[in-house]
């Protein structure tokens, strides 16, 4: 009987590790700098599959050394170096790829607020503040403003 519990302890325990472990790895980072180079593999001899741009939102899937294996809000999939990342909370526009027309940008967090500007599929912004569906968001030209959450991907 002592045995099966510390064997159901253990097993209790390593689930744990395993969640925690997992949970760790689905966090979210940005880039760091301009024309960064997003590689097919951990190390500067694999080849670049992308170039990213500072505050790019990126999901760690995973991590080998100093490189992590990412996804962005496409699900492309690539590894990046952590010296060209931090956790500076970024997002991404997520809709409307391909179409011309873009999305608002409003005064306040909801639409009864006035248009401020608009944004097309793939615009960074810097995160500044989430309240219910909404996040407050600076562009790097300036402009800052409230966007829909389902209307972006990011931290």
């Amino acid at each position: 009987m002592k045995t099966r519990r510390i064997l159901v302890s253990f097993t209790f325990l390593f689930a744990l590790l395993f969640l925690f472990h997992n949970v760790a790895l689905a966090s979210m980072v940005a880039i760091r700098g301009n024309n960064v180079n997003m590689r097919s593999g951990p190390g500067l001899n694999h080849s670049i599959i992308w170039k990213l741009d500072n505050g790019f939102p990126l999901e760690v899937i995973g991590r080998q050394g100093d490189w992590l294996n990412v996804r962005d809000f496409e699900g492309s999939t690539g590894w990046v170096s952590t010296t060209v990342t931090n956790t500076v909370p970024h997002m991404i526009v997520k809709t409307r790829q391909g179409s011309d027309r873009p999305i608002n940008i409003r005064s306040g967090p909801g639409l009864e607020n006035r248009i401020v500007a608009k944004a097309h599929h793939g615009v960074v912004f810097k995160t500044l503040e989430k309240r219910n569906d909404w996040v407050k968001v600076e562009h790097s030209q300036g402009v800052v403003g409230w966007i829909a959450k389902r209307l972006l991907w990011g931290f």
